[in-house]
C-alpha cells in the first residue's frame, strides 16, 4: 500500500523543519517498507505575496485542496509572517484545512522525555504522560467577528462561542475511546468554564450522556482556570481531557511548556480514518528564518503522530523512543534554537531511526 502525503513547508522557519522531518521519514519508512510519495505545495506568505499580496494574493486556491482532499496527510511547518495581516494566511491555510476536510480532534500528547526538560520541581517522566483532545472546528475560532460603532469610543466587538451538539458529541466520544485504548487511569477529565459560559452546558450535558457508554472510563470535570493550576501543581493527576477549541489552545500551550518547551511539542488535527493533518505547535519564528537554528524535534514527533494515524503504531513507538533515548544521552543536547543545527538534529535521528 503506498501512502500520498502533502507537505507545507510555510513560513519562516517552516521549511527547515520540515526538510528534516522529511528525512527521517524517509530513513524510517525506508527501514520498515513503507511505501509513499510526497507532494509539495508552496503555499505561506511568500507564495501570497508573490501572487498579488493584498491585490487578490493566494492563500490555498480550490485546485490544490482538491488535491489534498485526495491524500492520505498533511505535513505542515508553520504559517504566520509579519509580512501580511494578522490571521490571513493562517486562515486561508491552516484553518480552510482544519475546517474543510473537517479535522474536529486537535491531539495534543503531552509527555515528559527527561526530567531536566520541565520547569516544574520534582517532576519526573512518569509525571508527565498526558494527553489533550481539543475540539477543532467550533467555538469563537470558526465564528464571524462582528463590529458596532468601529473607531469610535462606542465601539462593541464580538465573537461568538458556538457548539453544536454535532460537534461537541463526536470530539467527547474520541476522546471516551482513547481514554479506553490509553488503558492508564481509565479517567476523562472534562474541561470547561459551564459555570460561567452557560452555553458550555451542552459539553456538560453530552459528556454525561456518552458516558453512559462507556462505564469503564470513570468521569472528571475541572474549571479551565482551576485545570490551569493545577497542570502545574500537579501533572501527575492528567492523563486524558477533552475540551473546547479556545480552552484547548491555551491549556495545550501550558503542557508543552511542561514536557519541554514548544521545540518537542507536535500536534495531529484529525478526522478519523481520514486525511488528517500534523504539525509542530511552534511558530514560524521568522527571525531565524533561513539560519538553519531551528530544533526539529517537534516536526520528527508529528511525523511519529502521522504515522500512528497511517497505521504504523509500532513505527510510531519507536520513532517516540529514540528521540527519547537521545535527548536523555545528551546527543541532542537542547531543545533551544541554535544549540545545534536543523540538519545536524535531523542527520542524528535519520541515523539512529535507519539502524
Amino acid at each position: 500500500m503506498s501512502h500520498k502525503i502533502a507537505v507545507v513547508g510555510g513560513d519562516g522557519i517552516g521549511p527547515e523543519v520540515v526538510a528534516a522531518g522529511l528525512r527521517v521519514m524517509e530513513a524510517v519508512a525506508s527501514k520498515h517498507g513503507i511505501d509513499y510519495e510526497t507532494v509539495e505545495y508552496p503555499f505561506g506568505t511568500d507564495h501570497w505575496l508573490a501572487t498579488g499580496g493584498t491585490h487578490g494574493g493566494e492563500t490555498l486556491p480550490d485546485s490544490a485542496f482538491a488535491e489534498i482532499q485526495s491524500m492520505d496527510a498533511v505535513l505542515l511547518g508553520a504559517i504566520g509572517d509579519p509580512r501580511a495581516p494578522v490571521g490571513l494566511v493562517e486562515h486561508g491555510v491552516i484553518m480552510r484545512m482544519r475546517v474543510g476536510l473537517d479535522l474536529y480532534v486537535n491531539l495534543r500528547p503531552v509527555k515528559l522525555y527527561d526530567e531536566r526538560l520541565c520547569p516544574l520541581k520534582d517532576k519526573k517522566p512518569e509525571d508527565v504522560d498526558m494527553v489533550i483532545v481539543r475540539e477543532n472546528t467550533e467555538d469563537a475560532y470558526t465564528a464571524s467577528p462582528e463590529f458596532e460603532n468601529k473607531g469610535t469610543p462606542e465601539e462593541v466587538a464580538s465573537q461568538p462561542m458556538r457548539y453544536t451538539r454535532k460537534g461537541t458529541e463526536r470530539v467527547i466520544r474520541y476522546a471516551y475511546e482513547l481514554s479506553r485504548k490509553r488503558n492508564r487511569s481509565k479517567k476523562l477529565l472534562m474541561i470547561d468554564k459551564a459555570n460561567a459560559v452557560r452555553a458550555q452546558d451542552l459539553w456538560t450535558r453530552t459528556m454525561a450522556e456518552v458516558g453512559e457508554e462507556f462505564p469503564d472510563i470513570e468521569q472528571d470535570h475541572a474549571y479551565i482556570d482551576a485545570a490551569c493550576m493545577w497542570m502545574v501543581k500537579n501533572p501527575e493527576w492528567f492523563d486524558v481531557a477533552v475540551t473546547t477549541n479556545l480552552f484547548g489552545d491555551i491549556i495545550t500551550d501550558v503542557g508543552a511548556m511542561i514536557q519541554g518547551g514548544l521545540g518537542v511539542a507536535a500536534s495531529g488535527n484529525i478526522h478519523p480514518g481520514a486525511v488528517s493533518l500534523f504539525e509542530p505547535i511552534h511558530g514560524s519564528a521568522p527571525k531565524y528564518a533561513g539560519q538553519n537554528v531551528a530544533n526539529p524535534v517537534a516536526t520528527v514527533m508529528a511525523v511519529a503522530m502521522m504515522f500512528d494515524h497511517l497505521g504504523y503504531t509500532e513505527v510510531s513507538q519507536e520513532m517516540e523512543a529514540t528521540v527519547a533515548r537521545l535527548i536523555q544521552e545528551n546527543v541532542i543536547q537542547s531543545l533551544s534554537a541554535g544549540v545545534q543545527s536543523t540538519t545536524e538534529i535531523g542527520d542524528l535521528l535519520a541515523s539512529a531511526l535507519a539502524g
